[in-house]
């Protein structure tokens, strides 16, 4: 029998960025914060810095200084599961078009207060 794969037949548009500061909102790690390493649109999953850590038993290699043993890690997160931080808490992202001395750009907004989540 074939091993499936967790591969979505389409990316999942995710407006998630890197280094986003994020709330889990289900599972294990409810409550927590922190920042997004990596997103993954195929999967559907998101790497957050101190969420979902796994044990992996790691080996030795001396000729990259790694000791080895038992080390914690990340693992990856599913999207629906997190909620970008907005000023009041968890919410969710609303997209804007703003004109800025002629140029347009679409722009990331919370949702519950309208203020803009895109720094530059």
């Amino acid at each position: 029998m074939a091993r499936q794969s967790k591969r979505l037949a389409k990316p999942l548009r995710i407006e998630l960025k890197k280094d986003d500061i994020v709330v889990v909102i289900a599972g294990k790690d409810k409550g927590k914060e922190g920042r997004v390493l990596s997103v993954d649109p195929w999967t559907g999953r998101i790497l957050v810095e101190g969420v979902n850590l796994a044990k992996h038993h790691v080996r030795p290699n001396p000729a990259r200084q790694v000791k080895g043993g038992i080390a914690e890690r990340e693992a990856p997160i599913h999207v629906s599961n997190v909620m970008i931080k907005g000023p009041q808490g968890p919410t969710r992202i609303r997209r804007l078009v703003q004109e800025t001395g002629g140029r347009v750009r679409r722009v990331r907004v919370c949702a519950k207060t309208g203020e803009v989540l895109d720094k530059k």
